[in-house]
């Protein structure tokens, strides 16, 4: 084989000169040699399928010529026989921030916040930056390069990391030797959406997830706008956005929830994303599938917990425990449902931990074929490059790998990384490989030895009568020299040994005692004589590639199916109908098709699930009409109005308060938007269908609402900084006029038939005008109720509820007249200032009054019992028991125009009913069934069941992790988490927005 040193120099003076041919040349001649450079008797991968054996790969001008068994290979090429090597194409990370400083976050030290853009003639929002281009940040990083390099990748598309719309990418070549004039491939290689803010603005506006989906869609719409010359102003960014929109689309999501959001937003607008996951899409693969995404696919596997500890293992979440075992078969349960996907760098430490991920992926099943085609065709497909890079066909960049074997084996080496024709040596061509187990005798004493780490730089490990000794290798021109310690270790002596490495794999040469004496020296390699057929590593990987399944929801209490509806017959209950029935005593219902079929008593059906319901009680699911339980996102503050962001948007179907809730017996609640501002945002008015997607909890056409709010919370009182209007009372009367008096005009432009700039804060005020959309209002004041229905009747509509209105029965008479209902808590006061005259008594006065009451929780602790906040009311006020449990069933439900379907037992209605133990107004009473359209989502003996497989999961979970602590694998620390629960005042951090 010709020297390695004289090939290096034999390439560099033979491939091409590839810097712009106009540039003046003053450090030597212009003339190119563009000889051919030939890789004899490889395996071949040309693409991740067609795979040549003994073949040839001819490359000239950093471009690849031809492949095959049989090319003709030019007299003036350089050949180089890599007989028993393989060759792969090198690896594309198509989401990377290579050589792109990171922004530096804001260093202004004022504490007031900013409201309005910092900049002029560029969009409104400092966080929508598309005029961004990546390649007036990049600087080629060497450091960098080389880590990438090492882990087999030879193209990156990197990007400005900062903001909701972050500009265009560069698609760069790791190639050292030439400039950006070579290496960038392509100056405008995708457009970049996140929905995380800049770092460099202070701007507030959006400080939630669903704000940054608003602001997204707003967007576009005024792209749109732009688009068609119908803007008076210049606006760089919306240019910059309009002219990108060709590129590829690429979207941080950054999660499976997020996924589904961010695609949801792009199919509004038609723009499919390609969209960056989380590491857990298996949770819902068949939503993640039905969005027809591509994904970027980050593997950046958690680490076992050290769970020896067993206090500290007892604080552990099951779905954090779960993380960690189902996370490394996401590529596979992708790869088995046809998802097309690019596997990604981002979110390691390092560049170094990939290929160990990677291979722990395809432990976990991900086969080989769809790794390297995740890493090579796929994202060369998707930034629109398939004929030059990802492969090795014929004119493609020449941008390959060669390694000792298979590149998907933990032992295989990396010998070089070939970028556009040129070499990065990691390992030369001809190192002998020395890594493995070895056995030896040195002066009567034997020896066991393990040589690891890289081909280049071993590490040994010396044991002998199972003492380990201290050693030190190095390996250098095929010659092994080795030191290790004697045994005797009150002597700091040292034996030293230097060897070369046969054809067998044996080393052979002379060892040097302590004293100087010089003798042979043999160590026989125990790795050649080993069977694979008996390899013991099979069992122990069984083992730790146990994935358990997941559930739906995918943590404590979830089902392992989803539960379907079932005809169902109570027999003999105390029925509660909340309505003008009463309460019926030893009466049957009858649940068909998810609807109360019949009431009565006698009743049979054949195909129904007989329950025996002698001495319990049947009521109508309780409905709680304010609370803020399963969101992501509760107040959108950066705005004194945010009618344009939905609750709807932000749904976690995963949260326990759901569970809790139905074991409360509730079985829809509204969830509101906070009361950081006079116009808050669009509610959601859910069922509690535990297991079920974010989607299909909403009602179907679901009716209309939004939260506006009163008092200190809009005023920010209790700010730090007050520099937002308004900051006064009077100063939130005059946010509603004037915005009704904006929605008014632009909806009689709307209605004109004449062009208009499509708003959709000024549309969903608009909608309150016509009566399309409800207010749920949070009030305490009696003057501010008062303000708040004068306006209404001023641009002649009503507002729907008041929430909270603890104040409410000093205004029962006009708010019966306003026709306003009253949603308040049973017997909460003296929280802060302005409650301080809040009474028990309160409920009871409203619905003396004539006012449709509700009784709510605003909380995730007191909605699991708001059947004993209804009893109140019997103590506070004498209303009847009747009348107290429809405060939260049959009433809620007026208040959210769905009495239609919910809030009593009739027939006709959905089947949402809950079986007491007991009276349902009565301490003692438990929620043995939560039912919802004859669905059972709560069963009081399942639950108990649930709880024993939960213990039992976790203790399986806490075995393998310490096996794999056992084992040496990393572990990470237990910390305390602490899961906050989301109220009207709350605002988003980082935790929510996923």
């Amino acid at each position: 084989m010709i020297k390695k040193q004289f090939l290096i120099l034999t390439l560099l003076c033979s491939l091409s000169v590839l810097s712009q041919d106009y540039f003046p040349k003053n450090d030597g001649v212009t003339a190119k040699n563009t000889n051919f450079t030939a890789f004899t008797n490889a395996k071949i991968y040309v693409t991740p399928t067609q795979v040549i054996n003994k073949g040839t790969l001819l490359i000239r001008d950093g471009k690849v010529v031809a492949t095959g068994t049989s090319v003709s290979i030019p007299k003036n090429a350089v050949i180089i026989d890599v007989s028993g090597k393989s060759i792969y194409p090198s690896f594309i990370d198509m989401y990377s921030s290579f050589g792109v400083e990171k922004p530096q976050r804001s260093s202004s030290s004022s504490r007031s916040a900013q409201y309005d853009a910092s900049r002029t003639g560029y969009y409104w929002n400092d966080h929508v930056m598309p005029e961004n281009k990546a390649t007036t940040a990049f600087k080629y990083d060497s450091k960098s390069a080389t880590e990438l390099l090492k882990a087999g990748f030879g193209v990156v598309n990197t990007h400005i990391q900062d903001g909701i719309v972050r500009g265009s990418g560069t698609l760069v070549a790791l190639n050292e030797k030439d400039g950006n004039e070579t290496r960038v491939l392509d100056a405008n290689s995708g457009q970049y959406f996140s929905f995380r803010k800049s770092v460099t603005s202070r701007q507030v506006y959006p400080n939630s997830l669903m704000g940054a989906m608003a602001l997204l869609r707003q967007m576009y719409l005024d792209a749109d706008w732009y688009a068609k010359g119908l803007s008076k102003t210049k606006d760089l960014s919306l240019e910059a956005l309009n002219r990108n929109q060709n590129l590829v689309q690429i979207f941080e999501a950054g999660s499976r929830a997020n996924i589904l959001r961010a695609d949801k937003v792009g199919d509004a607008h038609n723009v499919q994303y390609v969209i960056v996951g989380g590491g857990d899409e298996y949770e819902r693969i068949n939503e993640v599938k039905a969005t027809n995404a591509a994904l970027i696919i980050p593997i950046n596997f958690p680490n076992a917990y050290d769970v020896e500890d067993p206090f500290l293992a007892s604080t552990l979440s099951l779905g954090d425990m779960r993380a960690w075992n189902q996370k490394p078969a996401n590529p596979k349960v992708l790869a088995e449902n046809n998802i097309n996907f690019a596997l990604t760098t981002h979110d390691l430490k390092s560049p170094k931990d990939f290929k160990s991920n990677l291979l722990k992926a395809i432990e976990y099943g991900l086969s080989k074929e769809k790794a390297l085609e995740a890493l090579t065709t796929i994202p060369a497909q998707l930034l629109g490059k398939p004929n030059v890079i990802g492969s090795l066909t014929n004119g493609s960049f020449a941008n390959f790998l060669i390694t000792s074997g298979d590149i998907f084996d933990k032992k295989t080496t990396l010998y070089e990384n070939w970028v556009q024709g040129n070499p990065h040596v990691l390992e030369p061509l001809n190192t002998k490989d020395i890594r493995g187990t070895y056995e030896f005798t040195v002066a009567g004493n034997d020896y066991n030895m393990k040589i690891k780490g890289e081909l280049s730089k071993p590490k040994s490990e010396i044991t002998s009568n199972d003492k380990t000794l201290g050693s030190k290798i190095t390996y250098t021109n095929d010659w092994v020299n080795i030191a290790f310690t004697t045994a005797d270790s009150t002597k700091q002596e040292f034996i030293r040994i230097a060897a070369t490495i046969d054809a067998n794999k044996n080393l052979s040469g002379k060892t040097i005692m302590p004293n100087g004496n010089e003798f042979s020296f043999f160590a026989k390699s125990s790795d050649a004589e080993k069977d694979p057929s008996k390899d013991d590593t099979k069992k122990e990987k069984t083992e730790t590639e146990k994935v358990l399944p997941i559930t739906f929801p995918n943590n404590s209490y979830g089902f392992e199916a989803l539960p379907k509806a079932e005809t169902l017959l109570f027999k003999n209950a105390t029925v509660w109908t909340s309505e003008k029935e009463g309460v019926l005593q030893n009466t049957d219902v009858l649940i068909k098709n998810g609807k109360i079929a019949k009431i009565g008593q006698n009743l049979s059906d054949r195909s129904a699930k007989i329950i025996d319901a002698t001495g319990k009680h049947l009521t109508a699911g309780i409905i709680d009409e304010h609370s803020h339980i399963a969101t992501s996102s509760v107040n959108e503050a950066g705005q004194n109005s945010s009618a344009e962001v939905s609750i709807e948007d932000v749904i976690d179907e995963t949260h326990i308060g759901i569970y809790r809730n139905l074991a409360g017996g509730v079985t829809s609640i509204q969830i509101l938007h906070g009361s950081a501002n006079p116009i808050g945002g669009r509610s959601a008015i859910i069922k509690l269908k535990w297991g079920e997607s974010a989607d299909n909890l909403i009602y179907e056409n679901s009716p209309k609402f939004i939260k506006f709010a009163l008092g200190e919370n809009v005023k920010q009182t209790r700010a730090q900084t007050n520099v937002r209007f308004p900051q006064t009372r009077m100063g939130v009367e005059q946010v509603f006029i004037d915005y009704f008096n904006r929605a008014k005009a632009y909806d009689a432009l709307k209605k004109s038939g004449k062009p208009y700039r499509k708003d959709i804060e000024l549309d969903v005020l608009a909608e309150i005008l016509n009566k399309e959309r409800f207010i749920s209002c949070h009030s305490y004041v009696q003057s501010e109720i008062n303000m708040l229905m004068k306006v209404a009747e001023k641009f002649d509509f009503n507002i729907n509820t008041f929430t909270h209105i603890l104040e409410g029965y000093k205004v029962a008479d006009k708010m019966k007249a306003h026709g306003v209902g009253g949603s308040t808590f049973s017997d909460w006061w003296a929280y802060k200032y302005e409650v301080n005259d809040a009474i028990p008594y309160n409920a009871a006065i409203m619905h003396n009054a004539g006012v449709t009451v509700a009784i709510n929780s605003d909380d995730a602790e007191m909605s699991r019992r708001l059947n004993q906040e209804a009893a109140k009311s019997v103590k506070y006020g004498g209303i009847s028991e009747e009348e107290a449990w429809k405060f939260v069933t049959l009433n809620p439900a007026k208040l959210l125009h769905i009495d239609d379907r919910v809030g009593s037992i009739k027939v006709g209605k959905d089947a949402d009913v809950v079986l007491w133990s007991d009276h349902p107004l009565s301490v003692y009473a438990k929620a043995e069934k939560t039912i919802i359209e004859g669905v059972t989502y709560f069963d009081l003996k399942q639950d108990e069941a649930k709880r024993t497989k939960i213990k039992d999961e976790k203790s399986t979970l806490i075995n393998m992790m310490m096996q794999a602590k056992n084992k040496g694998l990393k572990t990470q620390p237990i910390k305390k988490k602490v899961k906050e629960h989301l109220h009207c005042d709350s605002i988003d951090n980082e935790e929510h927005q996923h």
